[in-house]
């Protein structure tokens, strides 16, 4: 199991203990019992460990449980169209909160629709807890009408797992799947109970009492090893602050902003870290990695120190794993030992919460400071001054390759200008939901991000479908910010059911839909390694069936006219109107301040803008799969120049 640590402003609850005489609110239950059932106790556990919003579908297996569900004024539940927008919802309910979100489903189908949201989860450190009804315990393993044996099926993907087939366990099972899920290293916990198990009677007793041997998460970094990184930021020349989500699970981000202006190094922050550091400060680079800005990719590729808080040198940041920072010392902190070490080894490893390790590192960088300010002619430069050279180097390249697009020669939408503009004429404290994809990029490097949990994606799994439902659960966990989904139209295609449970729970998300009728991101690695053979990448099919090529003669070309317009297959304007949404749609680059106005506007339902974008729009910057960051690319065909001695 991998662990992270609770947040500190919202310590784990304990409720009052029931009171006795026959006055104990049970869900469902009589003055006069003086037992529950498990399902009762199951709702109770839940009231007790403070999760306020359930989402769910229910079926055979998990029935019980949802009888004292009805009567609980504690415990909302969202009724979703499909478990895995459950899950989702739940993931992107815990992103904004910072809480435990919780899903909840039958056994079988409904339990195995919840392994994508779990995998996501797992990747992304995210907080969850996962119920689900199993078949009678007498039943478990005889092939049973809904059987899956779900433990073992997400016992990879998840941090632990309980199969529940006695009642009297069900409080101390769920208090203990909240601890794991919050502390630590987050991460998704799968209750499973049986069905008997729901039904059978128990008496109900909080608090539980934990029986986790070996389940101790260090949260305090040792001393000598914060001395030994605080010292190599003294001796650095190229240090970089190499941020990931580690920091803001850990409620860091106020301690991170204080240790970069303290040490005036360079900060870049990775697409689960956005948000963890202003992207309008001076000092942040941007995103590093495939589609990293080239400040940021070349900065981790020039420095002599990199200081990475809760980042994991995932593939998708280092490229070419043996060609990544070649003149970089390491100081690696996470709160998962074993993250360190895993991909690049660490000359500095520290385990602990982030918060815990860049406190403590502010100390000791400014005692190492005021020790050089002590020796004869100390007087050391602070900030940014502190590395004037490195920072000419850096604020070169950012000036010379900065983010940039072009607007389409024919007059039809830049999806980059239509996410620019979201993001600039939404309301304050607006949180925004990715699907994955080119519009995923794009909202990463077109939208500031000043403020903790105000981006959710799926970072790790790459969830096609997670934007919709992730925005859902946002709103129900933060229902006075604006919310907006930043979708392209096959990612759209996958949840969009959702927008019914919005629309009749009053959940007034809004959907941006960034329509270029393709598989966007595919079809960008095929126009540039596969020839512009755009196989099985055009979502609006046409007459002859499977939307195959595209790129030759009169069917492509057809197709190529088709796109230009905007898929109409479905008609997402249509569509979203049908499942009780406002539906718009917009082509025309003249009238799109007026509609995201517009859609701003709206607030008593869910909104879909259907965004007709150019279909060749590429992301950039990019380095290619498999090959050194020092192979980045600025633009198509544009390779920047380094030649400027930053290296030497």
């Amino acid at each position: 199991m991998t662990e992270q640590a609770p947040p500190r402003s919202e310590p784990h609850p304990q409720p009052p203990r029931a009171r006795s005489g026959g006055q104990s609110r049970v869900p469902g239950h009589t003055p006069a019992d003086k037992t529950v059932t498990g399902a009762q106790s199951l709702i109770l556990a839940l009231e007790a460990v403070g999760a306020d919003t359930v989402f769910g579908i229910p079926g055979g297996a998990i029935l019980p449980a949802y009888d004292p569900l009805m009567d609980s004024t504690r415990v909302r539940h969202v009724l979703v169209r499909h478990e895995q927008g459950a899950g989702h919802a739940a993931t992107g309910y815990a992103q904004v909160t910072g809480k435990v979100g919780v899903c909840m489903a039958t056994s079988g189908p409904g339990a195995t629709n919840l392994v994508t949201p779990i995998a996501d989860a797992h990747m992304d450190s995210v907080p969850l807890v996962a119920i689900t009804g199993q078949v009678a315990s007498k039943s478990i393993g005889t092939d049973a009408f809904q059987e899956a044996d779900i433990c073992g099926i997400t016992m990879p993907i998840t941090k632990h797992n309980f199969l529940v087939t006695d009642p009297a366990d069900i409080p101390r099972v769920i208090s203990e799947a909240f601890h794991i899920a919050a502390t630590g290293r987050p991460g998704p916990v799968l209750v499973d109970i049986a069905k008997d198990t729901l039904q059978a009677r128990t008496v109900f007793s909080w608090p539980p009492r934990h029986e986790l041997p070996g389940y101790r998460p260090v949260t305090k970094p040792h001393a000598k090893q914060i001395r030994e990184a605080a010292r190599l930021v003294g001796a650095a020349r190229r240090p970089v602050l190499y941020v990931g989500g580690g920091v803001l699970k850990a409620r860091a981000t106020a301690e991170l902003k204080v240790l970069a202006e303290l040490t005036g190094a360079p900060v870049v922050t990775t697409l689960m870290g956005l948000g963890a550091f202003p992207d309008t400060h001076p000092q942040h680079l941007g995103m590093p990695g495939m589609h990293g800005t080239v400040a940021a990719v070349t900065s981790l590729q020039k420095s002599d120190l990199i200081v990475a808080l809760g980042a994991r040198f995932d593939d998708r940041v280092t490229g070419k794993l043996d060609t990544f920072a070649p003149y970089a010392k390491i100081v690696h902190a996470d709160i998962d030992p074993a993250e360190i070490g895993k991909n690049r080894e660490a000359d500095v490893p520290i385990v602990g919460d982030a918060r815990e390790v860049i406190a403590d590192l502010i100390v000791a960088v400014q005692s190492e400071q005021e020790q050089v300010a002590t020796e004869p002619g100390g007087t050391p430069a602070t900030g940014t001054a502190r590395y004037a050279e490195w920072w000419q180097h850096l604020n070169r390249w950012r000036e010379t390759y900065p983010l940039g697009y072009d607007l389409p020669s024919d007059g039809t939408l830049s999806p980059q200008q239509v996410i620019q503009r979201i993001g600039e004429l939404a309301p304050e404290n607006t949180v925004y939901a990715a699907g994955v994809g080119q519009h995923q990029m794009w909202a990463a490097h077109y939208i500031d991000y000043d403020k903790p949990r105000t981006w959710l994606n799926s970072g790790g799994a790459g969830t096609m479908g997670y934007a919709v439902p992730a925005a859902m659960g946002a709103k129900a966990g933060a229902p006075d910010a604006a919310v907006w989904a930043i979708d392209g139209d096959g990612c759209f295609q996958m949840t969009n059911q959702e927008l019914v449970t919005c629309a009749l729970n009053g959940i007034p998300i809004k959907v941006a839909i960034i329509n270029n009728g393709a598989l966007g991101m595919v079809r960008q690695w095929q126009t540039l390694f596969y020839n512009q053979r755009y196989s099985n990448t055009v979502l609006d099919s046409g007459p002859h069936g499977s939307g195959n090529g595209g790129g030759e003669g009169a069917d492509g070309a057809q197709v190529q006219a088709r796109q230009a317009a905007g898929t109409r297959c479905p008609d997402f304007v249509k569509l979203a109107e049908a499942m009780g949404c406002v539906g718009i749609r917009c082509d025309d680059p003249e009238q799109l301040d007026a509609v995201i106005e517009k859609a701003n506007a709206i607030n008593d339902r869910p909104v879909v803008v259907d965004f007709i974008v150019h279909q060749d729009a590429m992301v950039w910057p990019m380095v290619a799969a498999g090959t050194s960051n020092d192979e980045i690319l600025a633009a198509r065909d544009v390779r920047p120049d380094f030649g400027d001695g930053a290296d030497d």
